[in-house]
């Protein structure tokens, strides 16, 4: 009979709490509703008008009930009285309530918490923040992740318009800035990659109902991306000192280099994993061997092919961690070569140019490059530069004469061209680097190209939840320290 007593004290306690919950969410609603009926001042509103209307002091409504439903749901946390040094472990009684102004999403959070503080160790806190998760100072992560996603899209100064635009809160361009810098710092190719079974899905589901097993193509290339020196660093002067000070540092082109893992699905093609940086050729591959010893991509289930250009150094890091993959020379940027000497060996004579590079071309990807390179080995040059370029392209041929069988590749089901990873380079690299005027610290540059391979990635949420693990476990750190 005692026992049967609790239980229904229990249960009337919790109707009342419940019953106490919504009575404050219903006054924040009427409050909500007051504001809304005195910016209906038109006896007629538009439609705009009155989404407007409800648009402008959204967020005072929902910050309103996040507050009543922290209230509802941390009362034992926010009575707290006694609580642990984080540093020595001291018992330490509260000191009163403080209040703490929030910025989120959907709107302003007061939380009322029990701050404590441990006089031998000279430090306060309030346990309440932890147990939230609250970020160090009034920007909440929800509003970090949505404005570091937006900036990898967007230039900044726009992405500021569009972030106060869509969610009514100021960020300025600089903090975003170092928001989006320091979110990507540190981040290496296994923290923006997929996770195996993710790539191992995608895998089997093209797998599904096949006789052979599908294609994976991994393409490397590199793309031009404006760069500034780092003596370019310092306060932003006025436009006239911007404009003297551009004066003393000169821009550079360099090449962020990088791959594309992806999947053959008929006509289409199915995006894997990317990975682009301003680094030189050993550092590409250290990353591909990240990828490899982490069993990124199942080879064994696969038919694993490699496209490129001629460039040596890709080559020979493909064969050394590659050794049983298909190579294939990109079938454009062959043909690109033999245009190039067509052009300078037959001047002014268009029609013939072409006639030779379409046959040359056939006989190529019929397989006959020891031919071709016979032929070119007779030719007289009809200039000097044009000897060189014979020269050269009987090296070309030479040296990429085992990835040159265009039909038997193409028989085989592997792609002859090296589109994937030049649409990459367009939708992770020059979408968001190559905008007028704009010139990058290689370091900001390569900051951006993570995330941007995060976002392609469809990681860019694990991303973000590791940058909001270090900034908490840093905090956790300074007060042990002090």
């Amino acid at each position: 009979m005692g026992a049967a007593a609790v239980i229904s004290l229990a249960e009337v306690r919790e109707k009342r709490q419940r019953a106490e919950y919504r009575r404050q969410l219903h006054e924040q609603f009427d409050l909500w509703l007051d504001t809304l009926e005195e910016q209906m001042k038109e006896p007629k509103p538009t439609l705009e008008q009155i989404t407007r209307g409800v648009w402008a002091p959204r967020q005072g409504l929902t910050g309103g009930l996040v507050e009543a439903l922290v209230e509802q749901r941390y009362q034992q946390d926010q009575a707290q009285q006694q609580a642990a040094c984080p540093q020595c472990g001291r018992s330490v009684a509260a000191r009163g309530v403080v209040r703490r102004t929030l910025e989120t999403l959907v709107g302003e959070v007061e939380l009322n918490r029990p701050y404590f503080y441990c006089v031998p160790c000279g430090q306060g806190f309030a346990p309440l923040d932890a147990t939230l998760g609250v970020a160090p100072g009034h920007k909440q992560f929800d509003l970090q992740q949505a404005a570091a996603k937006l900036t990898a899209e967007v230039p900044y100064e726009t992405a500021e318009e569009l972030f106060r635009e869509l969610t009514g809160v100021e960020l300025s361009t600089a903090r975003m800035h170092e928001l989006t810098n320091t979110v990507a710092e540190g981040l290496g190719v296994l923290d923006v990659a997929p996770a195996r079974e993710e790539i191992a899905a995608k895998i089997a589901q093209i797998a599904a109902g096949r006789r052979w097993r599908p294609v994976v193509v991994l393409a490397v290339d590199g793309a031009d991306v404006p760069t500034r020196p780092e003596t370019a660093k310092g306060r932003r002067p006025g436009r006239k000192r911007q404009r003297a000070k551009r004066a003393h540092w000169q821009g550079q082109w360099r090449e962020a280099k990088g791959f594309r893992f992806y999947l053959l699905d008929d006509d289409r093609i199915v995006h894997l994993l990317s990975w682009h940086q301003i680094q030189d050729d050993e550092e590409v591959f250290a990353a591909l061997r990240q990828v490899k010893e982490a069993g990124l991509i199942p080879e064994e289930q696969v038919r694993l092919c490699v496209v490129a250009d001629g460039a040596p150094w890709i080559w020979k890091g493909v064969q050394e961690l590659f050794p049983s993959a298909a190579e294939i020379l990109d079938y454009y940027h062959c043909a690109e070569h033999l245009h190039t000497l067509a052009g300078l060996q037959y001047g002014e004579q268009p029609e013939r140019a072409l006639e030779w590079v379409e046959a040359t071309m056939a006989r190529l990807f019929a397989g006959e490059v020891e031919g071709v390179i016979w032929g070119l080995q007779r030719v007289r040059p009809a200039t000097p530069t044009a000897a060189v370029e014979i020269d050269k392209l009987i090296g070309y041929l030479q040296h990429n004469r085992d990835r040159i069988d265009y039909r038997a590749q193409r028989k085989a089901g592997y792609p002859l061209g090296s589109g994937g990873i030049e649409s990459a380079h367009k939708f992770i690299c020059h979408a968001r680097l190559k905008r007028s005027g704009a010139w990058w610290y290689v370091t900001n540059s390569n900051h951006m190209l993570a995330l941007r391979c995060a976002k392609y990635n469809g990681t860019f949420e694990r991303v973000f939840e590791g940058y909001r693990q270090r900034v908490l476990a840093q905090g956790q750190q300074k007060k042990v320290k002090k």
